[in-house]
């Protein structure tokens, strides 16, 4: 080999190092947000099956809808 060749291969594994180490700090860089998404997915999913397999505690409810008076009229169509 001749020096132009073996100058082309350091540069293409310069190279290839390169977009490799870019690649993998971009990732790392993600993970963060990666793990805060997957635990507020994790918390929703906590949740959404707690209120499905639980009734809602008392403070929870809607106060009971006060029946109609009887000498009031009912409201008029539009």
């Amino acid at each position: 080999m001749d020096g132009t060749a073996i100058i082309f291969i350091i540069l293409a594994i310069a190279g290839v190092v390169s977009v490799t180490l870019y690649v993998l700090k971009d990732v790392l860089d993600k993970l963060p947000d990666v793990f805060d998404s997957a635990g507020r997915a994790r918390d929703a999913w906590d949740r959404l099956t707690k209120k499905s397999t639980e009734a809602p505690p008392a403070e929870e409810l809607p106060p009971p809808a006060a029946p109609p008076a009887s000498n009031e009229e009912p409201p008029a169509a539009a």
